[in-house]
């Protein structure tokens, strides 16, 4: 199992920016994916980004990439994503997910989750 804890949310300004971190532990995360979903209020949870720990591809990312960047950081078991632009429409909770050997746009198929992080965006 991956224990995964996300932060840096918080309530910024249309327009502004945020990254957002997950600490990754408890397993080697070579074989694994790590993505980012997000679930606004009243909807499901829907994938934002996704890539291969072991050689920091992404896997994939949703039509919001020209605004997300994802990354990580192997030394610190840590992945990121970086949200530029914000609009109101990204107010979400963020999670951050591990998935074994292959990435996938749905949220049943990870088996490990951090408890999430708020993004709250004003107008």
């Amino acid at each position: 199992q991956v224990q995964l804890v996300e932060s840096g949310g918080g309530l910024v300004q249309a327009g502004g920016s945020l990254s957002l971190s997950c600490a990754a532990s408890g397993r080697t995360l070579s074989p694994y994916v790590l993505a980012w979903f997000r679930q606004a209020p009243g909807e499901e949870r829907a994938f934002v980004a996704a890539l291969k720990w072991s050689d920091g591809r992404i896997a994939d990312v949703e039509a919001l990439k020209n605004r997300f960047t994802i990354s990580r950081d192997i030394a610190k078991t840590m992945l990121y994503l970086q949200i530029n632009d914000l609009k109101p429409e990204d107010t979400a909770v963020y999670y951050c997910a591990a998935r074994y050997l292959n990435p996938s746009h749905s949220a049943k198929d990870y088996t490990d989750w951090g408890q999430g992080t708020q993004v709250t965006v004003s107008s």
